[in-house]
């Protein structure tokens, strides 16, 4: 379970409901509340496949901050698991004032509608040459802020355009999500939770695992507007290693699990123990992070040039 920072927000408070909104996705399930007369919104997410877990959560969250007191709760759900768990959610929490579902896609809308003219300092440009920067917006019945491009990242990908605070229109999308991110790496790192992942990304340097411009020209290539650290070719670093060990083979001959013997075109257990010392798990992480990352920026910045 892993949790972010609190943010002031002037929260309404009707007849003294405690609401819970809930966001169960296809990897993680998110949860936000706010203590009653506190104004300040707290976030905790969990991994969805732990869903007993989240339940915990949400019950030790009604004990904390609400006293242990169920009939003055209402619990907000959305995302697919708001309906793949609703019997669930009705079995665990039958005293509470009541389970709403609402569509996923308009609660996004919403919510970021209210960061946007509602949180200060939530909106910002980032560049490479200057980096963040904050913008400030107009007030929230202007008209100024439409038409905009919605990046939403989950387990894939949904970029809605949005025209207005309730019209919207979903123009393309990636099925290389977060879910691609994290499935991969469960697979090629070993990794058991989502928070590792994190933690192995932070620690990371995809130069030990990419190949980068400066690796194939030796700097720069300014002619066309190409640093030297910009990455070239995802994972390139791993191919380009495995070309190497295939050039100098093995001489003891050794096996693989099914009893062959390793040729040019296969993978030995032997190749791939040797290729994992080599190569650091957060900084295939980091790698990854960015091949994924990168490619969504990308399908973002043309569906924003076609609309």
């Amino acid at each position: 379970m892993s949790g972010a920072g609190d943010i002031h927000f002037p929260c309404r408070y009707v007849d003294g409901t405690f609401t819970i909104a809930i966001d169960i996705g296809g990897s993680l399930a998110k949860v936000v509340f706010s203590p009653i007369d506190s104004h300040s919104l707290k976030f905790y997410t969990i991994e969805t496949e732990r869903i007993q877990k989240f339940v915990k959560l949400l019950h030790s969250i009604i004990d904390e901050y609400n006293g242990g007191l169920y009939d003055n709760v209402r619990i907000v759900a959305t995302g697919g698991g708001a309906y793949k768990f609703y019997d669930l959610l009705t079995k665990e929490f039958p005293k509470v004032r009541g389970i709403k579902t609402l569509d996923e896609m308009q609660c996004l809308i919403k919510g970021l509608d209210a960061f946007i003219h509602e949180i200060p300092d939530e909106v910002f440009t980032y560049s490479d040459q200057d980096g963040a920067k904050d913008v400030r917006l107009p007030p929230e019945d202007s008209t100024q802020t439409y038409p905009y491009i919605l990046v939403n990242i989950g387990s894939g990908v949904s970029i809605l355009k949005v025209d207005a605070p309730s019209t919207f229109t979903r123009v393309g999308g990636s099925s290389l999500g977060g879910g691609t991110l994290w499935g991969l790496l469960s697979l090629i790192t070993g990794a058991q939770t989502y928070d590792q992942m994190l933690d192995w990304t932070r620690e990371g340097d995809n130069a030990n695992v990419d190949m980068l411009v400066g690796d194939i020209y030796g700097s720069d290539y300014g002619k066309i507007g190409l640093k030297s650290s910009n990455i070239a070719s995802s994972f390139g670093k791993v191919f380009q290693n495995r070309r190497n060990s295939i050039s100098r083979p093995n001489s003891s001959g050794l096996n693989n699990s099914h009893g062959h013997t390793a040729g040019p075109h296969t993978t030995s257990h032997a190749d791939i123990e040797s290729r994992n010392k080599r190569f650091k798990n957060p900084d295939i992480c980091k790698s990854l992070l960015y091949a994924i990352s990168n490619n969504i920026g990308q399908i973002a910045y043309l569906q924003a040039k076609v609309h």
